[in-house]
């Protein structure tokens, strides 16, 4: 069975609003690193659209600010997108796909499926998914700020009972980024 794993930056504070964190050359890298095991992208519509047609331009323009970041749009573009969407029309380039059908059961269908681990991003949609018992990996980056403010990490999850996870990797950047793997156990 394919692995969910849950993927994202985070500041000391908790805070997981995209416009107020930070990337460098050194979080390009281990996130290029982390997609080589993936071969599908879950998102729901918000992250979708913060992506999309972001990084695909990157990757077919090379106008990223680095060979790093290029490499991270390259990579991106290369990975199918299933897109849990209610109200997005149609889905922008050529790997991305709609799903309105029920989370829960698509995303089973999707582990069960052959392949690669699956990588989902976002707040929202992962809430829910940890919610269902669903995410067997997490995956944090933790930038060394405190913003006080921004949506916060996991806010409006609501658990039937405490979730333990046990640390098998972690690392810490020359930026001072310190990126962690969680197993569920």
């Amino acid at each position: 069975m394919r692995n969910l794993i849950y993927a994202l930056n985070v500041t000391l504070d908790g805070c997981c609003d995209h416009t107020k964190l930070s990337s460098n050359d050194e979080i390009y890298e281990h996130y290029v690193n982390l997609m080589r095991d993936v071969d599908l992208l879950v998102y729901g519509r918000k992250t979708y659209q913060l992506m999309v047609p972001f990084w695909p331009d990157v990757a077919k323009n090379h106008s990223g600010q680095s060979k790093a970041m290029n490499d991270f749009a390259e990579a991106f573009d290369s990975i199918p997108i299933t897109v849990f969407s209610q109200s997005l029309d149609q889905a922008e380039g050529k790997n991305a796909r709609i799903v309105r059908t029920n989370l829960q059961d698509e995303i089973l269908k999707l582990k069960q499926e052959h392949g690669k681990d699956i990588l989902v991003g976002g707040v929202s949609l992962p809430s829910q998914l940890i919610e269902f018992g669903l995410v067997d990996e997490y995956r944090f980056v933790v930038q060394p700020i405190v913003v006080g403010e921004g949506r916060r990490l996991l806010d409006s999850t609501s658990l039937p009972e405490r979730l333990q996870l046990t640390l098998v990797e972690s690392k810490v950047f020359e930026s001072g980024f310190v990126a962690l793997r969680y197993l569920k156990q």
